[in-house]
């Protein structure tokens, strides 16, 4: 008999993912086992869904319009699980991303408090600096930091924090304390390579194009270099809560420091919010809502 439920999230992720061999890998199978799955589910239909080639899957008109109704109502099936019987607490496997830093400093002192709350769900956390494809990689929810645009998303705002000038207090006795960010252009700048504005740093009421000797692509990597003396960095201020506090960096141009940024919460875009993915959100809200990232 064919397992039209297991028939259909095999053709959805492999309609998000662009093949057969990465939904078996996904979900520790075989590429033939998931080629067959969805044979049987067009035979079912008596109706091509996808165009298969040697190197990718694309989509037919009856397919589109069938992977828009197969989300749908696996949507509803999870909320429907979720909410009766013993699904009726939050369960199954969540699966998170978020910064380096982040992750260190500012969900890991708060993942028993949620673990322990809701322990019929699993913990999938990856940490990575570089932006990470929702759908592709099967991410549940994502923290990320600024403004966020994009249609196929959902952002909820969670908390924000300040958004610093930073430097070692050893680098400001040898090259001196910028005054106003013009004079960012006799320092040594440290870029990272994720910031949306490059070397372009963005003060109220000015920008700065800076330079440096050094270009990092990793927040802790960006904290080791301020911490070594090594010149002058951008940061959300969390990233450096303890250093400020032992007074081994300071904050710098606070006079000009920019509007806060936001920190939000990123899920994928459906009708329904899974029980697990709300959750996570709220348990988030309530932990930042004390300001500890402001």
């Amino acid at each position: 008999m064919l397992d039209l439920i297991a028939c259909m999230k095999s053709f959805v992720r492999t309609v998000e993912l662009g093949s057969f061999s990465a939904v078996a890998k996904e979900i520790n199978t075989t590429q033939p086992t998931i080629s067959k799955q969805i044979a049987a589910l067009e035979e079912h239909l008596d109706v091509q869904l996808l165009v298969r080639s040697t190197r990718k899957v694309n989509l037919t008109d009856e397919g589109m319009r069938f992977y828009e109704h197969c989300q749908h109502v696996l949507e509803v099936l999870s909320e429907a699980e979720s909410s009766v019987g013993k699904r009726q607490n939050p369960s199954g496997l969540l699966r998170v991303n978020c910064s380096v830093a982040l992750g260190r400093q500012e969900l890991f002192p708060r993942l028993k408090r949620f673990l322990d709350r809701y322990p019929d769900i699993t913990l999938d956390l990856t940490m990575s600096d570089r932006f990470v494809d929702l759908v592709e990689e099967s991410i549940d929810v994502a923290i990320r930091m600024g403004k966020f645009q994009d249609r196929n998303l959902i952002s909820q705002l969670i908390g924000t924090s300040r958004f610093v000038t930073v430097a070692s207090v050893e680098y400001l006795e040898k090259f001196g304390e910028p005054q106003v960010p013009a004079d960012l252009l006799h320092h040594n700048c440290i870029i990272y390579t994720h910031q949306s504005t490059g070397n372009e740093w963005q003060f109220r009421g000015t920008t700065v194009t800076v330079s440096g000797n050094l270009r990092v692509n990793n927040t802790m990597a960006h904290c080791e270099a301020v911490l070594a003396g090594i010149g002058i960095g951008t940061s959300p201020m969390w990233a450096y809560s303890k250093e400020i506090q032992n007074r081994s960096v300071k904050v710098i141009l606070v006079d000009y420091e920019p509007e806060p940024l936001a920190i939000q919460a990123v899920y994928r875009r459906g009708r329904f919010q899974s029980a697990k993915v709300k959750c996570f959100i709220d348990f988030l809200m309530d932990e930042l809502k004390s300001g500890l990232l402001q």
